[in-house]
C-alpha cells in the first residue's frame, strides 16, 4: 500500500458549470456550480512545480485515483484531484449516467487549469491532464481544439492529455482537430464497459490527421485494470454501458445513434447494462511505467 507523501495539501474550491451535452457542444456553459479539488504538493518550500490534474470516473474519487496521486507525488509532480460530484449533489453516476452530461468533465478540466494557472506553486507550462473512465473521456476530449475555443479561458494550455479506459463511442464534429500536444490512451482489450475498438478507430483517425497520439493496449485487461482494490473482479450488473451503440454529432449539438438515427438517450434500447472492474497486475505495472517515462520530458 502506498503511503501519502505530500509535503503540503490544499482544498481549493472553484467555479465550473453543468451543461448538458447539447449545451456544451453549442458553446453554452450551463448553470454555475462550485466544485473543489485537492492540491497536493511534493515540496513545501515554494517554487513552481509540474502538476497533474486528475479526473475521476463514474464512481467518484476512489482508491485507484488516490493511488495515482501518490505515485505522481513520488515522481515529483503536484496533483490536483478534482471532485466533479460532491458540489453537484452526486456520489456516483454508474447506474444513472444521464444525471450528469458526459462532457462536463471537459469543462471541469478547463476550469481546474484556469484555477491552477494562478497558483504560486504551480508551473502552468507543465500541467498535464490525466483521467479515468468517465474522467478519461474528459481528459481525451479536452484536447479538441473546438472545445478549447468554446470553453477554455485565459492563456494556459495542458501540456499533455492521458486517458485511461475512456469511452470513445461518440464521434464529434471536427474531433480530428486537436491541440498540438501529446495524447496517450491506456486501455484494456477485455474492457466490457468502454470497449477498446472505438478508441482504436479514433486513434487511427487522429494519427491520419497528424496528431501525436498513441494507444497502449493491454491484453486480457478489464476496466480499472490499475485498481488494486479490484484484485477480486467486481461485476456491477446495473452499470450503464454504450458498448453496443455508436453516436455521432450530425450537426452542432445534435447527437444521434448512428444505426437508428434516433437522438441519443441513456434510456435507449441500445444502452447495455453490466460491466466488470478487475485488477490486472501486468497491465497496471506496464501503464505505471509508461506514464512515468512519458512525464519525464516535463520534469
Amino acid at each position: 500500500m502506498l503511503a501519502p507523501i505530500a509535503a503540503r495539501a490544499e482544498v481549493i474550491p472553484f467555479r465550473s458549470n453543468t451543461p448538458g451535452d447539447e449545451q456544451f457542444l453549442s458553446g453554452i456553459d450551463g448553470p454555475e456550480a462550485t466544485i473543489a479539488g485537492l492540491l497536493r504538493l511534493p515540496r513545501a518550500d515554494g517554487g513552481r512545480q509540474p502538476a497533474a490534474v486528475l479526473l475521476h470516473g463514474s464512481g467518484g474519487v476512489i482508491s485507484y485515483v488516490e493511488s495515482w496521486s501518490q505515485r505522481l507525488l513520488a515522481l515529483g509532480w503536484a496533483t490536483f484531484t478534482v471532485d466533479s460530484f460532491s458540489g453537484r449533489g452526486l456520489a456516483s453516476v454508474r447506474e444513472n449516467q444521464g444525471a450528469l452530461g458526459r462532457l462536463v468533465g471537459v469543462l471541469d478540466a478547463y476550469r481546474a487549469l484556469e484555477r491552477l494557472a494562478a497558483h504560486p506553486f504551480v508551473d502552468d507550462r507543465r500541467v498535464v491532464l490525466i483521467g479515468f473512465s468517465r474522467g478519461g473521456q474528459g481528459a481525451l476530449y479536452a484536447a479538441l481544439s473546438r472545445f478549447r475555443r468554446l470553453h477554455l479561458r485565459g492563456h494556459a494550455r495542458y501540456a499533455a492529455h492521458v486517458a485511461f479506459y475512456p469511452n470513445c463511442c461518440t464521434r464529434y464534429l471536427d474531433d480530428e482537430q486537436v491541440e498540438a500536444v501529446p495524447i496517450r490512451i491506456h486501455h484494456g482489450e477485455a474492457d466490457d464497459l468502454n470497449p477498446i475498438g472505438p478508441c482504436r478507430d479514433y486513434v487511427t483517425r487522429l494519427q491520419a490527421a497528424g496528431a501525436d497520439v498513441q494507444l497502449h493496449a493491454y491484453a486480457d485487461a478489464h476496466h480499472v485494470f490499475d485498481g488494486e482494490a479490484y484484485a477480486t473482479p467486481a461485476y456491477a450488473p446495473h452499470a450503464l454501458s454504450m458498448r453496443d451503440c455508436r453516436v455521432v454529432e450530425v450537426e452542432t449539438g445534435r447527437l444521434v445513434d448512428r444505426t437508428s438515427g434516433r437522438p441519443f438517450r441513456w434510456d435507449d434500447t441500445s444502452i447495455a447494462r453490466g460491466a466488470t472492474a478487475a485488477y490486472h497486475a501486468d497491465a497496471a505495472r506496464a501503464s505505471i511505467a509508461a506514464v512515468a517515462a512519458f512525464l519525464r520530458r516535463w520534469h
